[in-house]
């Protein structure tokens, strides 16, 4: 964990960057779906690419805690810069800290950390979704090399990537112990990457299919040089992801309800701000509260991360709990701007179709709630 001071002079300047140069492009971003380019060479500048990434390949070594601080100001802009450089910091690059030889760590964190290699993450095909383990893309050892064949569906920054971590099933049982993992360069041959698809918010963050004919790796390129290790990979990245994202619904929470604030404060009806009428007041406070509740179970539960306490039903009830009360927390406020929340006059327009991806990346919501479960029931066997 980063000394308190180096924290706050960190969050501080992360603030004072959403504030200044973010939220003005919010705009720009939403009409050209893209982020500009100068915006992507400051987030490089401030080391968001390199957030986890250990201070020996570059990147800033934040614990989760720090993590969760910095991620929480930057997530109060719109979602779709974080998402630039998320996958860079959490699922693109997890699996290379994990279960990863030191060869594969030095050949591309570095890079990674730099923004100079965006890092994408091929779990999700079109039949194999919420059930991860039943997917179909296979992995053929030829020789010295593993021949790629299947189609990846709504990888994030896929576009932009130059390293792929591509889960395949190398072995012939119908279970997760056949799935392995393969770090993939973009310019390999066989690959292709389809057009973004168009989708109902994070306009300027791009998602698209990757598809794999006869595409030829090396075995080096096997993460961590073993086979049958990928899915337990996939899914212990997940706590680190589910925190995150976490983090950045509470930060998207925040701007909601500042949003709403100010415009129930600015808005006068029968001779008063509708500030000050209960029934607005009301849907405030419990927004609020719900913000509030979400900003202490992040810090919580980072800092058991940190503690290395396993807290996989812990994140889980994060990203539950966090991203149901963000999509509460728009609803209501776009309820306070009345007529004028639903014309893109103001910002909780988009906020408000943005707001509602969280309930279903990184794991759904009745999947968090399955997860959760599981982890009581399994507590209480003990």
């Amino acid at each position: 964990m980063a000394d308190a001071d180096v924290l706050k002079s960190m969050v501080d300047e992360t603030r004072r960057f959403v504030r200044q140069d973010l939220i003005p492009a919010e705009e720009w971003v939403e009409e050209h779906d893209e982020i500009p380019q100068h915006l992507i060479d400051k987030m490089k500048s401030l080391g968001f690419f390199g957030m986890t990434i250990p201070e020996q390949y570059g990147g800033l070594g934040l614990s989760m805690y720090d993590e969760v601080c910095v991620v929480a100001e930057i997530g109060y802009a719109s979602p779709v810069f974080r998402s630039y450089f998320g996958t860079s910091n959490g699922v693109g690059t997890l699996g290379m800290l994990i279960d990863g030889t030191e060869e594969q760590r030095r050949s591309y964190l570095p890079r990674i950390a730099k923004g100079e290699l965006v890092a994408s993450f091929c779990l999700t095909e079109p039949d194999a979704g919420s059930d991860a383990a039943a997917l179909k893309t296979k992995a053929v050892k030829d020789g010295d090399h593993y021949v790629i064949n299947g189609t990846k569906r709504f990888t994030t920054n896929s576009p932009h990537a130059g390293i792929f971590t591509v889960f395949a099933r190398t072995g012939k049982e119908q279970n997760s112990s056949a799935i392995s993992a393969f770090l993939v360069e973009r310019g390999t041959p066989g690959i292709t990457v389809a057009p973004h698809y168009r989708k109902m918010g994070f306009r300027g963050s791009h998602t698209a299919d990757v598809i794999f004919e006869d595409c030829r790796v090396p075995a080096s390129a096997l993460l961590g040089g073993r086979e049958g290790v990928g899915f337990k990979t996939a899914m212990r990245s997940l706590d680190h992801a589910r925190l995150h994202m976490s983090a950045v619904a509470t930060g998207l929470s925040a701007r909601l309800i500042d949003e709403g604030v100010k415009y129930a404060q600015e808005r006068v009806q029968f001779g008063k701000p509708i500030s000050q009428y209960q029934l607005i007041q009301a849907m405030m406070a419990d927004s609020e509260a719900e913000a509030l509740a979400s900003r202490a179970m992040i810090e919580r539960v980072a800092k058991m991360k940190d503690e290395g306490l396993p807290v996989t039903k812990e994140t889980a009830c994060c990203k539950y709990f966090t991203t149901e009360a963000l999509g509460r927390i728009a609803d209501r406020m776009l309820q306070v701007h009345g007529g004028y929340g639903y014309i893109k006059e103001y910002p909780i327009e988009r906020l408000f179709r943005d707001a509602r991806l969280f309930r279903i990346y990184e794991g759904t919501s009745q999947i968090q709630q399955l997860i959760v479960a599981r982890e009581m029931l399994k507590q209480r066997a003990a």
